[in-house]
């Protein structure tokens, strides 16, 4: 989510629609009915683009700035997108990502814009909606597709349709929210005391689950129902592809505590808006922002006895795989990491597709919490670019960009570093935020010729990963070894065309890996760090040695 105004929250969300939903809050005929079609006569998923791409996220205000005033916008946002992808495959110097997520670009009156008061208007500081649809046609003509933080669990305290609702019992907008004649008195569902009921200006009591300033939006209300899905389908026809659904747990809120999160009514709403996104834009994605354990990100991916890879939310954010992820980097271990690979396997409906990340705007970023160590920060990339799913990777991310000095979330969202120069190449003016520590060297000036640097390793990682069917879009199965135990993560990827083998080594000392069991008559060697020799013995038991931090990665034949 992203407001410092609100509390620190151990949950943050994405909701999916579980097989059996409960009830459908209403929904109109064509979503109660989804269910019952045939499997012919159900629309699905033509997501071909996003399964297996490489997704780049993006704060807009502290991206890059086109007119000097300090702050991010559209225009500086496109003048860098042959960084991101210059759309000619021959090219070495750009990330070679396929889509961009931008974080709410919608109007608003704080820095982070998750309390929307327009829906329908690009932030004047980001720009114009001329802007944005320049944006989207440079972007698609590099191959890059752009989608959008929707926020719509709530709207900003500012909202016009919140400003009716609170005026008066009989206003229009009265049920666009939730209200409540007494304060009902509960509290936020992830603990503390920081209640969900607020006083309103006029009398009575309205819902918002993170602070008085965000009023929750009332999805029993099907004028919010058809609302959401009208402005889903504005924005995919001024040029977006797909949108990032944020704290999507808590749309429909039954009770008290747990009431508050992870209700049935909850998930078929997403459910219903999937059903109408196929219906209108089949090669659209959304992906969920479900701050939770796996089993209950697995449900809202629904069932895929019907729609190819669940009826629910066709993908949804990692966070328990991001945790072991970085967990293990630090702890020169790869047995958490299998081990939660396999939950994913065994929990996630057949064909589902994984949102795997390292961190996001919400949470301290990954070369603080290994503390900049590079083999840390080297062999994180490694494990993430190489699993199943679509990867995410946070803006600077890929140069070992740090938290700020404070302990807010502007720190976690400071401005990219892309010189080392007084404006940081991001700005001729002043930052909005102070630049993060460790820009000497954690910028993409320094590291864009130097082979050796983070910034390459991302880039040949991502070349790699574009290039191989098994790693964009191929199955997993983890593989054990008995030479460098723990610190040792292989896995093999599958795909009807390719097989790929994978190893990582995560410990701080050269090792041997393996013997692995792989029917094999040998091996191409498509990415390989110094000091990784190739496998060598049989399909009895496959060996090889690894220098510190090291990863391999080989076509199978």
């Amino acid at each position: 989510m992203g407001a410092s105004a609100r509390p620190v929250k151990v949950l943050l969300a994405v909701v999916l629609a579980a097989g059996s939903a409960g009830p459908h809050l209403g929904a109109g005929p064509a979503a109660g009915k989804v269910g019952r079609r045939p499997l012919a006569a159900v629309r699905q998923w033509q997501g071909t683009w996003w399964r297996g791409a490489v997704f780049y996220e993006i704060f807009v205000r502290s991206f890059a700035d086109s007119n000097g005033d300090g702050i991010g916008d559209l225009r500086g946002l496109t003048a860098k997108l042959d960084y991101l992808n210059d759309g000619d495959p021959a090219t070495t110097r750009d990330l070679g990502v396929g889509a961009i997520w931008l974080m709410p670009i919608f109007a608003s009156p704080s820095y982070h814009g998750y309390d929307v008061t327009d829906y329908e208007a690009i932030n004047p500081q980001y720009g114009t909606l001329d802007d944005f649809t320049t944006l989207c046609t440079e972007a698609h003509g590099r191959g890059i597709r752009v989608i959008l933080d929707l926020v719509v669990n709530h709207s900003g305290s500012e909202h016009p349709w919140f400003v009716d609702s609170a005026s008066s019992p009989s206003s229009p907008h009265r049920d666009y929210y939730v209200w409540s004649p007494i304060d009902p008195g509960w509290k936020q569902p992830w603990g503390g005391s920081t209640p969900s009921w607020h006083a309103g200006p006029h009398g009575g009591y309205y819902y918002g689950i993170f602070w008085s300033g965000m009023p929750d939006l009332n999805f029993r209300s099907a004028a919010v129902r058809s609302e959401v899905k009208r402005l889903a389908a504005l924005w995919l026809a001024r040029g977006a592809d797909g949108f990032r659904l944020d704290a999507a747990r808590y749309l429909v809120e039954t009770g008290a505590g747990n009431g508050q999160q992870d209700t049935p009514e909850t998930r078929a709403y997403w459910k219903e808006l999937s059903a109408y996104i196929r219906t209108i834009r089949p090669d659209a994605m959304l992906v969920g922002e479900s701050w939770a354990d796996t089993g209950v990100i697995a449900s809202y991916y629904g069932s895929s006895a019907v729609v190819a890879g669940g009826d629910g939310l066709p993908m949804c954010f990692d966070f328990p795989l991001a945790d072991e992820i970085v967990h293990g980097v630090n702890a020169a271990s790869g047995s958490a990491i299998a081990a939660k690979l396999a939950e994913v396997a065994r929990r996630y409906p057949p064909g589902a597709t994984d949102a795997p990340f390292l961190t996001n705007h919400d949470q301290v970023r990954v070369a603080t919490q290994v503390a900049r160590a590079a083999g840390r920060l080297r062999s994180a990339a490694a494990i993430l670019l190489t699993l199943p799913g679509s990867p995410f990777m946070y803006y600077g991310e890929e140069v070992g960009l740090e938290n700020g000095a404070t302990s807010g979330d502007e720190s976690k969202r400071s401005p990219m570093p892309w010189d080392a120069s007084s404006g940081g190449g991001f700005t001729t003016g002043s930052p909005w935020f102070p630049f993060s520590a460790g820009r000497a060297s954690a910028n993409v000036a320094t590291q864009i010729d130097d082979p050796s640097s983070l910034l390459a390793r991302y880039r040949a990682l991502i070349g790699v990963r574009n290039a191989s069917p098994a790693l964009t879009s191929g199955s997993l199965e983890v593989l054990a070894s008995s030479q460098g135990g723990s610190a040792i993560l292989a896995f093999v990827r599958t795909s009807p065309t390719e097989r790929v083998l994978v190893v990582h080594n995560l410990g701080d000392g050269t090792t041997g890996a393996g013997p692995f069991t792989i029917a094999a008559s040998g091996f191409d060697r498509l990415f390989g760090d110094p000091g990784v020799t190739n496998p060598s013995g049989n399909s009895s038991g496959w060996t090889l040695q690894m220098w510190p931090r090291a990863t391999g990665i080989w076509r199978i034949h």
